[in-house]
């Protein structure tokens, strides 16, 4: 019997963890004559055709697809066909899209055989043994009858059971590496699926630490815990991080969503002690509305919270990346927008404005009729209106989201923007005010370049400012674009919004001459000639800031990839 584990992912870069530790499972504990598994992982840009095609080719008795609320509607689309041109295949679904909605799903999906639902390591490893269905725990099937069959859930495993599904790492190359070394969560957040399941497991310590090494000696670029909060149990978080820490290879970062506001002195005080780049924060605030936060029952203290990522950030040492959740009970555009000032205050490297998804199984699917909650049909089921936020208001936060993905979390305005935001009375009112500004120039449904994205937040700050292009603020600010531009891009070709370099031709040539010569500025570049060095560097006169900077892109800062800067006479 041949069974096909199929994994469709929302990018190239993610990999599955889930079919391969179904597969590896399967394989450790299975010993069935004629038994085989593949993995065949696809993306939803693919063509539908395309992977029809291979999935048809690779000729499987059984195939079994991995649902997200990503993937649920391609899948099924997928489904539809397939059973048309391998009618005597066995189709399963998996995953936490379905395992919640499991005789909706059969009812919807004739085509399909059966949904396993929740923990699914065991679950599968009783399929591939080809033990009768009613037997098995923490399945739903279709009977011979037609009719659907609900068996009892499965209790969790220990999670030191689980293999470690790593080993030829060449096929990970430009992919992220996901590792589990938790399960569950101990917080009931009503958005949240973990909320339904708070049966919390860890893996062994020593466990990890040997499975860590790994990836260590192997240079992986990227390892993202999945674990739901990751520092809930401070002797587990402590001795991974001094694990990583005490290993670090120069290369691997390790990504990791926390509760910030559950660090303590000694966690910090390690962090502090680490390689620029070596771990990577997701910390998770949702909103600052104490009304809000009681209401979805989750536990947080942001003052706390906001102690500890101000730490982190004077570091200098952690990329933080910021969640915000838009549409959440109790939180008007008002409350929003001081959520949003407050969490903007703590300039995160990154910040997220996101919209609820209402998922299924989830207790703020019961509470749907009270907060007037209403939401797409279809996957990933995101908030449309509730008694707080209009649908006009969502999509008013849209395009402020918009506005903060190109000009904040791209990270290319770090010194434009805090001139900015001078200019109104709070951060939200300046993203705000930028949207409209979209809107009123038909520039929002434009795929700009990155150098025009700069020109338009000039034309921007002349607009709001009312000024002609000799004034004094616009040109400081345009000083500012252009610092910011060079810090980021080695560009040859000069963007037409920063005009000439006021340094002339003749000074560059005479600065790179001696420079080629002394090295009094570029640690790194004796063995390039003047020319070269003009290439991996940039000199830019600055006469509204009244500087002379140099801008070295061989040497860059890997927490922002900003180039390192020198100032001179």
């Amino acid at each position: 019997m041949k069974i096909l584990l199929a994994a469709v992912n929302a990018k190239f870069i993610h990999s599955n963890l889930a079919v391969r530790t179904l597969c590896a499972y399967a394989k450790k504990s299975v010993h069935r004559e004629g038994l085989e598994i593949e993995i065949a992982e696809y993306t939803i840009n693919q063509q539908k055709d395309e992977i029809l095609r291979d999935i048809y080719e690779r000729a499987a008795d059984m195939i079994c697809f991995s649902c997200y609320i990503w993937n649920q509607v391609y899948i099924e689309s997928l489904i539809h066909d397939l059973s048309k041109v391998l009618p005597k295949a066995l189709l399963w679904m998996g995953g936490p899209e379905v395992s919640y909605a499991a005789k909706e799903v059969l009812l919807r999906l004739p085509e399909v055989k059966g949904v396993m639902r929740g923990e699914g390591e065991r679950t599968f490893a009783e399929l591939c043994k080809g033990r009768p269905l009613d037997e098995i725990q923490g399945i739903t099937f279709r009977r011979q009858d037609g009719g659907i069959c609900e068996n009892e859930w499965r209790k969790p495993m220990d999670l030191d059971e689980v293999p470690f599904v790593y080993q030829d790492m060449k096929e990970f190359e430009h992919k992220i590496v996901y590792y589990e070394s938790s399960r569950g969560c101990p917080f009931s957040c009503s958005y949240c699926l973990s909320s339904v399941d708070k049966r919390l497991r860890f893996r062994s310590v020593q466990i990890v630490k040997r499975e860590l090494a790994f990836f260590l000696e192997q240079k992986v670029s990227q390892v993202k815990f999945v674990d739901r909060t990751f520092n809930c149990n401070h002797t587990h978080a402590m001795e991974i991080w001094k694990f990583i820490a005490e290993h670090d290879n120069g290369v691997t970062n390790f990504h990791f969503e926390i509760s910030a506001d559950l660090l303590n002195e000694k966690e910090l005080e390690l962090i502090k002690t680490m390689r620029v780049g070596l771990i990577q924060l997701e910390i998770g605030v949702q909103s600052t509305n104490k009304k809000t936060i009681q209401e979805i029952k989750r536990t947080m203290d942001f003052e706390k919270l906001s102690q500890s990522v101000r730490n982190l950030r004077r570091m200098e040492n952690v990329h933080q990346h910021l969640d915000l959740i838009a549409g959440l009970p109790f939180e008007d555009i008002a409350s929003f927008s001081k959520s949003f000032d407050d969490v903007y205050s703590l300039r995160p490297h990154q910040l997220q404005l996101g919209f609820l998804k209402v998922l299924k199984g989830s207790f703020m699917e019961e509470k749907k009729a009270d907060y007037g909650l209403v939401y797409k049909s279809e996957p990933p089921y995101e908030v449309l209106y509730t008694n707080w936020l209009s649908y006009e208001d969502i999509l008013k936060l849209k395009g402020i989201e918009q506005m903060v993905e190109i000009y904040y979390n791209s990270g290319q305005f770090e010194h434009t923007l805090p001139e900015l935001e001078k200019m109104f009375i709070s951060p939200y009112r300046l993203y705000e005010k930028l949207w409209e500004y979209y809107k009123e120039k038909e520039l929002h449904s434009i795929q700009h370049k990155r150098s025009v994205r700069y020109e338009i937040l000039l034309d921007f700050v002349k607009h709001v400012c009312g000024q002609k292009d000799d004034g004094i603020h616009a040109k400081y600010v345009r000083e500012l674009l252009i610092y910011d531009y060079y810090l980021r891009e080695n560009a040859k070709t000069r963007p037409s919004f920063a005009g000439e370099n006021p340094l002339g031709k003749e000074k560059k040539r005479r600065f790179y001459e001696e420079e080629a010569v002394r090295h009094k500025y570029l640690s790194g570049y004796e063995a390039y000639d003047k020319n070269q060095i003009r290439k991996m560097t940039h000199l830019e006169y600055f006469p509204v800031l009244q500087k002379t900077v140099l801008f070295d892109y061989m040497h860059r800062n890997p927490l922002n990839y900003e180039a390192y800067t020198y100032e001179m006479q």
